[in-house]
């Protein structure tokens, strides 16, 4: 099966690349490269560096593809409600251009990597018929995206699946951005003895998902019939975590032994954001293979064998303000 991935540098869209190649599909993928880097897909020969709001690129690049995993985002929840118009573009605009362009190619199914930002601050945990309330305008563009693709695709007969993966981690994940990737961002600092910086009091609860576990159910949704026009979560819903014991799990992991230091709540952060994974068991036979614990410490050992690196603060602040988080406008992660 010829496959085309967007976001395909990226830390979920290169796993997805490097999986099905070893299935022995033929995957093509495209990334912009703001937040992906070219050594996570060395193996893929059929890639283009392109934008997926050039619609003309996607055409081109997909014409001939069965499916489409479409996986690139500017994946910055927090920083969304600072800089929207650039999250807003790089995912809302991009999910149109690349949905555009896959119908236009005549794909047969297109999956959609959402976010469990579409859920907002509802009563946990998130269930798949709950009605999306996004609170930011990162999650707001993720639903947007999500009603394009339902839109085009019931009008033109192409089947969609929404995928919504809960807090990946492991390697290949960018480490050093400073606006996302908790548990990434926590090892990078402790690793160079710096001290986690917890946003609010730290009981946010979450769930995380080791990158293993989540490519088994999305590597399924390629031909599963099952799957088709249907909104699927996909995460531990046995394993739920403060954001304070994540950053525990993290100092154990890497041998860290000084003070944790707390900054201000940011805005519109979401206090509890956790799933139910009941509709994924059934649908595609789910299962936690890789305990949190497991999964930090194989996401530190990738850092480890990469080495520490500072942050790089690559993405403009459009809303510089009272509000907006010291730790970023002063470079203090």
């Amino acid at each position: 099966m010829k496959v085309f991935v967007t976001g395909a540098a990226g830390f979920l869209g290169s796993h997805i690349c490097e999986r099905l190649e070893a299935q022995g599909h033929t995957v093509f993928g495209v990334d912009n490269l703001i937040g992906g880097d070219k050594s996570n897909i060395s193996f893929l020969k059929n890639f283009n560096e392109a934008d997926c709001c050039d619609l003309n690129a996607m055409y081109n690049s997909m014409l001939g593809c069965d499916v489409v995993y479409h996986c690139a985002a500017t994946a910055h929840e927090g920083l969304s409600v600072f800089s929207p118009h650039l999250i807003t573009k790089n995912n809302y605009m991009a999910s149109v251009g690349v949905i555009t362009a896959a119908i236009k190619a005549n794909v047969k199914r297109i999956i959609y990597c959402s976010s469990m930002a579409r859920y907002g601050s509802q009563g946990t945990p998130f269930k798949e018929e709950m009605k999306p309330m996004p609170v930011d305008p990162y999650g707001i563009s993720k639903v947007a995206g999500e009603e394009v693709l339902k839109c085009l695709c019931n009008t033109h007969e192409v089947e969609w699946v929404i995928a919504v993966p809960h807090n990946i981690i492991g390697p290949k994940q960018k480490y050093d951005d400073p606006f996302r990737n908790v548990v990434s961002i926590f090892l990078n600092r402790m690793l160079q003895n710096k001290p986690p910086i917890i946003y609010g009091d730290g009981k946010q609860i979450r769930c995380f998902s080791y990158v293993d576990d989540c490519l088994s159910v999305l590597l399924k949704m390629l031909d599963e019939p099952t799957v088709v026009n249907q909104i699927i979560n996909i995460g531990p819903d046995e394993e739920f975590v403060t954001v304070r014991e994540v950053a525990n799990l993290c100092a154990n992991v890497t041998k860290y032994n000084g003070a944790f230091v707390y900054a201000p709540d940011r805005p519109r952060e979401v206090k509890n954001a956790v799933c139910s994974s009941a509709k994924v068991r059934k649908l595609l036979d789910y299962k936690t293979t890789v305990s949190l614990k497991e999964a930090i410490e194989k996401t530190c050992d990738y850092i480890k064998q990469q080495g520490p690196k500072n942050f790089k603060y690559y993405l403009d602040i459009e809303i510089n303000n009272a509000k907006t988080p010291a730790t970023w406008k002063n470079q203090m992660i």
